[in-house]
Formats: structure tokens, C-alpha cells, sequence
């Protein structure tokens, strides 16, 4: 078996792209598949990497964002035989799919401790490369906090890329200097940017995607965490034991793949009347008693 994968940024970000070459490396280890890896930044070099993919006979090619969507199914049509996944959207073809991480659900909770240990009554996000995928993090994040505060101001800023560290840090720093008192980002590899800020100022802030709570385990209370090799996984074998349907996958709390991690350092600083009101909600969330707002794709 061949499986590939394409990144939009260094899988050495310890944020979204290192998930996705972690779940590749899983898939090589338990399944003893050949596999690859490329990072790429352009349409053209998603379109590129797919179609090398396709041309060498790869039976799973990986395109890790909502941005690998028109490269995928202009790939699958010509490469009929691989079968092109796309870590989040909503295109399907015969041999193409979107697994859609419900990371929604753990901002959701973000939002919630936010708004209840705020002192100024604000928080900031920061984002890359302004993606209907982070929007809609951002969005279930700003409902988390309006659930418990309707009054709580969030405030957001994207860079316009996910790796500029300066220009993220930047960001944090004007969204702290107008009040904001706990910070989320989606920057991929340019989060680092925004855990440095809130080091400098000493201001409460969360990780995403992975758990990154040692990244800076001063600041970051909690992370928004995907087990994204846990889902690449079971991707493979479904494409290696024939069973690989075209749909899209819904992966969130219930299918174990989305989850808060808390840091345990500083999980003791949050009020315990939060912390019990965080895990009831998460309980809501995974018997399905409450769906969290996302944004349109």
C-alpha cells in the first residue's frame, strides 16, 4: 500500500501540519505502507503533488486543509484509482472525500473558560490564512463565550499566512493591548508568534490542533486537540480493505477524535465551579444533546 501526503506548511509546526505527518507515520507503522510526504503552498503545487501522487500508482493521497479541495477532484478525475482526501470541505467524487474534524467543539469549550475567568471581559483570536475552516473554529469559539456571557466582546485578527511568527506576534500584542486577556489561535507554525506574546505579557491563552500545552506551559490553560493520526488511520484501512465510500467523514468527540486537553499546571488556577461546567457541556456534546454552531462550507 502507498499513501501521500500533502501539507501547506512545515509538518514541524508541533500544530496542524505535525498531526498530519504523525497520522502518516501511524499508517506506516501499523499497516507497514510505503509513504510520502510533501509541503506545499500553491494551487498549483497542491494540483502538482496530487497528480505525482495519482501518476505513481498511490492508492491514498492526503491533501491536509479545506484549501486541497479543486486539486483533489481535478486529480481524482484523471487518477481514477487513488483515492483523495482532504482534511476538511465538502467535495465528493467517487474517489474523493473530506474528513471534517468537528474541532468546533472543543473551541466551543474555549470560549466557555474564557468567558468565565476573563477579568476585562475580552479575548482575541488570531488566525492565518482566513479559511472558512477557521472562521468556522472562531465562530463555535465566540458562541462558547456568548452562551455564558452574551455581553463578552471577542475580537480577531488574520495575518494573511501561517508562518510569519512576527507577524502573529504582533497581532497578539495589539489584540492584548485592547483589553483582550486570553488569546486562541488558529496560525499553524506561526502560533509559536502568539505564545510568545502572551509569555512577554503574561497574558492566558490555549493551543490548537495539538495539544500544546508545553509549548509555553506558563500561559496555555488548555488545547482544542485533534487526533488527526487516529482518523488517517482509519481512512487507510477503509481504503485498504475496500470498504472506502464516497461522503463526507464527520470525525468529533464521540468518535474520539476531537477532545480539551487542560494543562495540568495551570488547571488548578481556573475556578472549580469552570472546570465542572466545561466537562457538563463536553458530556452535552458527546451524548449528542448539544450540537455546536459552526459556519457554512
Amino acid at each position: 500500500m502507498k499513501v501521500g501526503l500533502l501539507t501547506p506548511g512545515s509538518v514541524n509546526d508541533n500544530g496542524w501540519n505535525a498531526i498530519a505527518y504523525e497520522g502518516l507515520q501511524q499508517i506506516h507503522r501499523q499497516l507497514g505502507a510505503q509513504i510520502s510526504y510533501q509541503e506545499t503552498k500553491t494551487p498549483a503545487e497542491f494540483e502538482e503533488g496530487f497528480q505525482s501522487y495519482g501518476a505513481k500508482g498511490f492508492d491514498l493521497a492526503f491533501g491536509h486543509g479545506f484549501e486541497f479541495q479543486d486539486a483533489a477532484l481535478k486529480a481524482g478525475a484523471q487518477y481514477p484509482k487513488t483515492v483523495f482526501i482532504t482534511t476538511s470541505g465538502k467535495s465528493v467524487a467517487p474517489n474523493v472525500s473530506p474528513m471534517v474534524f468537528e474541532l468546533e467543539q472543543a473551541t466551543y469549550l474555549l470560549g466557555i473558560i474564557a468567558a468565565r475567568e476573563s477579568k476585562s471581559g475580552k479575548a482575541g483570536l488570531v488566525g492565518g490564512i482566513k479559511l472558512p475552516s477557521i472562521d468556522s473554529t472562531f465562530l463555535a469559539f465566540k458562541a462558547g463565550a456568548h452562551s455564558v456571557n452574551p455581553r463578552f466582546e471577542v475580537k480577531e485578527v488574520y495575518t494573511g499566512n501561517f508562518d510569519d511568527l512576527g507577524a502573529a506576534r504582533l497581532a497578539t500584542l495589539s489584540l492584548i493591548n485592547a483589553g483582550c486577556d486570553f488569546i486562541f489561535h488558529q496560525a499553524n507554525e506561526a502560533g509559536r508568534g502568539v505564545f510568545q506574546a502572551c509569555t512577554e505579557r503574561k497574558v492566558r491563552c490555549f493551543g490548537s490542533n495539538k495539544n500544546q500545552n508545553d509549548l509555553a506551559p506558563d500561559v496555555i490553560v488548555a488545547s482544542a486537540v485533534l487526533d488527526v493520526p487516529k482518523a488517517f488511520v482509519y481512512m487507510a484501512k477503509l481504503v485498504r480493505d475496500k470498504q472506502f465510500r464516497p461522503q463526507v467523514y464527520w470525525l468529533g468527540m464521540k468518535e474520539g477524535i476531537v477532545s480539551l486537553a487542560w494543562n495540568d499546571r495551570l488547571e488548578p488556577t481556573i475556578s472549580p465551579a469552570t472546570v465542572e461546567e466545561v466537562a457538563d457541556v463536553e458530556k452535552q456534546i458527546r451524548d449528542g444533546k448539544l450540537e455546536v454552531p459552526r459556519g457554512k462550507f
